[in-house]
């Protein structure tokens, strides 16, 4: 019994690791080399990595245009972004309403191998060539060259915060135990006791 328990706590950990890492924002330093629009069919498992149509849009159709910005990282390697509004009301919360905004900026900043431009793009999400799924991008920022560090300050805070109420839920239910459950708990055996007690004639 004690290994079933423990399988389902890797399990739960595990989903919620992959949903974290899914969710919180994380940075990438590359080269922008191009800016499109795909059309894109937005149905079965990859519906699920794709947000809301963009504010403002009635985008009922499982096919849609989707804004896509093209990068190379340091090492040579492709990588490629969408950029979708995630909404006011979207998950994640990430309240992005400027799509378009940033594909601007996007197009201003491509650059080309002779003459590079890197930029750090903010983004959640996973890159899945089976699903035709693309990380999204928040925010692009320039930055000095492939060798700048950054620090992951914003998942760090958003897991702390998330700690920290946790933490703060616990402890709640820990004093709503001690001052609710427990009494009644104990009140109903005591009454339990006396009605066998009453049943038993003693």
């Amino acid at each position: 019994m004690r290994w079933a328990r423990i399988f389902i706590l890797v399990i739960l950990l595990g989903l919620l690791g992959a949903f974290a890492h899914y969710t919180l924002p994380q940075r990438d330093v590359v080269r922008i080399v191009d800016t499109q629009l795909q059309l894109t069919e937005i149905s079965g498992a990859s519906a699920w990595f794709y947000a809301q149509s963009d504010s403002g849009a009635a985008g009922t159709s499982v096919q849609r245009d989707v804004r896509i910005i093209s990068a190379v990282r340091a090492d040579g390697s492709p990588i490629d972004y969408r950029n979708e509004d995630t909404g006011i009301f979207g998950w994640p919360p990430y309240f992005k309403i400027d799509s378009q905004d940033l594909q601007t900026e996007a197009q201003d900043l491509r650059s080309t191998r002779d003459a590079p431009v890197w930029v750090a793009i903010t983004h959640y999400g996973w890159r899945s060539n089976l699903l035709s799924s693309y990380p999204n991008a928040i925010s692009i920022t320039r930055v000095d060259g492939p060798e700048t560090t950054l620090f992951p300050w914003m998942p760090l805070v958003i897991l702390a915060v998330l700690a920290l109420l946790l933490f703060m839920i616990w402890r709640m239910w820990e004093r709503f135990e001690d001052r609710v459950l427990v009494p009644a708990r104990d009140g109903a055996a005591v009454r339990w006791a006396k009605l066998k007690d009453r049943m038993s004639g003693r």
